[in-house]
């Protein structure tokens, strides 16, 4: 019975992603549909796409595997530089690699998480901080023109800062050895997500 329990939980991860995967429209948060009133259609964009909830979990379950010093500082450092690709993307500065940034940061998180791999603070942060770009970006390029870019950017960096600490909640939840496997089947589950985008 114990070892029928964990293959009726992967059976229902992978019927969640087939789902995902024939409804598009709740995989990418980047389609520009929501409510249009400033604060909660930023807050609300983050949640509407699987790329990005993933995303945000596994940077929260990536940081609460570092050290305990810096387990904030891995979330801060992306909803800052978030915040300013967001900017970038009001003002409709191009960047190319955006989309791309997008992908690869659930490839990449998830195989992180998948390895259990810790990498130098410096390589840490500048991962991070791209991938935060390429998400900010990502969120103020589809900023309707008619609502406040402020009330916008605080409702999408509170949601990802939120999703953040799920993830870092998980992370502690799962702290005990026999439950971290869970951890790593979150990551394989994540990048193999995006390895599912890069290929449409």
């Amino acid at each position: 019975m114990k070892n029928l329990i964990p293959q009726l939980k992967f059976l229902q991860l992978s019927f969640l992603v087939i789902a995902f995967g024939i409804f598009p429209s709740l995989v990418f948060a980047h389609n520009g549909a929501g409510p249009h009133n400033g604060w909660l259609h930023g807050f609300s964009h983050p949640l509407n796409g699987l790329d990005h909830v993933l995303t945000m979990i596994a940077v929260g379950l990536w940081a609460a595997q570092t050290h305990s010093r810096i387990i904030w500082l891995i979330p801060l450092i992306f909803v800052t530089v978030m915040g300013f690709g967001g900017l970038l993307g009001m003002i409709s500065l191009p960047i190319a690699f955006a989309e791309y940034g997008i992908t690869l940061s659930l490839i990449v998180l998830g195989a992180l998480l998948a390895c259990r791999k810790h990498l130098p603070l410096s390589a840490s942060i500048t991962l991070v901080g791209l991938f935060a770009l390429s998400h900010g970006y990502a969120h103020g390029s589809e900023m309707p023109q008619s609502i406040s870019m402020f009330s916008y950017a605080g409702g999408f960096m509170l949601a990802t800062m939120l999703l953040h600490l799920c993830g870092i909640g998980l992370a502690l939840l799962f702290r005990n050895p026999a439950r971290a496997n869970w951890v790593r089947f979150s990551g394989i589950m994540i990048a193999f997500y995006g390895g599912f985008l890069l290929a449409q």
